[in-house]
């Protein structure tokens, strides 16, 4: 009888172990989610536990979401949810993905932004990428204080600060930490060389860019950006007004015009260089690292005058003297009238 009991005892201990054995490979092994590749969670302080539920469910096709919430109960993270972007990888378990999303260990992602115009533009560009919203990081940069406050910038000149590229950051960033670190990358893209060659032409880190962002409107061909700038340059140097295009368009507000015409010459705004000398107080767009070394690494020449190629092939007619641009504006707006562009 003893043996029969302590038989049945044994068995009994099996089972409960067997079946305790397969409820922790099921809640702390088993996969939990049946998703093909891999998705992203997104939660922000809008968030509570039972959005991160039906994502789960509806997007990572989660195996059973009564065990995911159990033990979420158990570690306590229904009240301690922390912001973030979280992958959910096929094959991980619900153990697995709960200590990642209670750890706060974000997947980095990868932002990258390049041919941007304006402020806004780049706000455009962000928003939906980052947690914070266009309206804020605007708010920050239409601030002017502020704006000084990040190394001497202006609301016209903040777009010096963001330097075309490809960056990691976690999409809970902070505006105030994204801010602070695309000045440290202006920092590092601003080495002693490059300001040593800005100051070689007396010009300041900030002023590159505003040439450069001129140089970049006028042409879209790279390897033209030095002969562009040195001719800016050369007009500097002598007090010649730049006489730039694209910062009469910036002035009237419309970049898709083909041709300027007296009207437009006429705009009182510090940005219509017909009129004022030297460069406008602000950038006309974000400007390309190729454009400002283009600046900083300008062709040495004696051009003063350039006009479209009347083949519309985007590349451009130099010229050292008046009499030889005239020709050559003369073959282009001919070429403008033969086409009816009249605007």
């Amino acid at each position: 009888m003893k043996r029969f009991l302590l038989t049945g005892i044994l068995v009994s201990c099996v089972v409960l172990a067997a079946v305790a054995g397969r409820w922790v490979y099921r809640l702390f092994y088993m996969p939990g989610f049946a998703n093909k590749e891999t998705v992203y969670l997104y939660i922000d302080s809008r968030n509570d536990f039972d959005d991160l539920c039906r994502f789960l469910a509806e997007s990572a096709n989660v195996s059973n979401i009564d065990h995911f919430k159990m033990l979420a109960g158990v570690l306590k993270y229904p009240s301690n949810m922390k912001t973030g972007r979280y992958a959910v990888i096929p094959g991980v378990s619900l153990w697995e993905l709960l200590n990642t999303l209670r750890r706060g260990q974000q997947t980095v992602m990868r932002i990258t932004f390049n041919n941007i115009r304006l402020i806004d533009d780049l706000a455009e560009r962000l928003d939906g990428q980052l947690m914070f919203g266009k309206e804020e990081f605007l708010q920050r940069l239409n601030d002017q204080e502020y704006c000084r406050s990040l190394g001497g910038f202006t609301t016209e000149t903040i777009g010096a600060l963001f330097i075309p590229d490809t960056y990691e950051v976690y999409w809970n960033i902070s505006v105030e930490n994204f801010l602070q670190r695309m000045k440290r990358e202006y920092d590092a893209f601003w080495t002693s060389e490059r300001r040593n060659k800005a100051a070689a032409i007396s010009l300041t880190p900030v002023e590159t860019a505003i040439l450069a962002s001129i140089v970049e409107e006028e042409t879209a061909l790279a390897d033209e950006y030095a002969v562009v700038a040195g001719l800016y340059i050369n007009r500097l140097r002598r007090g010649i007004p730049l006489q730039a295009d694209p910062t009469v368009k910036f002035a009237v507000g419309d970049f898709s015009l083909h041709r300027i015409l007296t009207k437009h010459l006429e705009v009182e705004s510090p940005y219509n260089t017909y009129k004022y000398v030297g460069l406008p107080p602000g950038l006309l767009r974000i400007p390309s690292t190729k454009s400002i070394d283009g600046v900083l690494n300008y062709a040495k020449h004696h051009y003063l005058y350039m006009c479209a190629k009347e083949d519309f092939s985007g590349r451009h007619n130099f010229a050292a003297t008046l009499a030889e641009h005239n020709r050559n504006a003369n073959r282009y707006r001919a070429e403008l009238n033969r086409r009816n562009i009249r605007r």
